[in-house]
């Protein structure tokens, strides 16, 4: 198995270590999903806790309630 995993992991790093265009198109993809998720964390995804609550224990408190709530059955 380890063995197996060494082969593997050789067979990637030496594929990576030749490419000519392959590493400069890599590093457009990363430095896009790292401009892609930035975007959608400030704007998609605002920190409610901060924003709504002051101390640390409210917003440990609020996050325990959410998690043990009971769910009603509304069929």
């Amino acid at each position: 198995m380890i063995e197996m995993s060494k082969k593997v992991f050789g067979f990637y790093r030496e594929g990576f270590a030749r490419m000519t265009v392959g590493k400069t198109l890599w590093k457009i993809i990363i430095i896009k999903l790292l401009i892609m998720f930035a975007v959608l964390k400030l704007f998609f995804f605002p920190n409610f806790l901060k924003t709504n609550f002051e101390t640390d224990k409210q917003r440990g408190d609020h996050v325990l309630e959410q998690l043990t709530r009971q769910v009603s059955n509304t069929n």
